[in-house]
């Protein structure tokens, strides 16, 4: 496989994580911060990936 395409599967696969964590922190009562915290996490990761496929 190219680098560009496992780096692309990789970036989507981090963004669908991020948004799924996000939505399990805040679909209780109340907020729960560790998971939404993660999820930016996940979306900070997968924009380096992203910034790497460029190089």
């Amino acid at each position: 496989m190219e680098k560009k395409l496992i780096l692309n599967i990789a970036v989507f696969l981090l963004v669908i994580l991020g948004i799924a964590i996000i939505y399990f922190g805040m679909a209780g009562p109340k907020v729960m911060w560790p998971p939404v915290i993660t999820g930016v996490g996940f979306f900070v990761i997968s924009w380096v990936f992203y910034k790497l496929k460029e190089n």
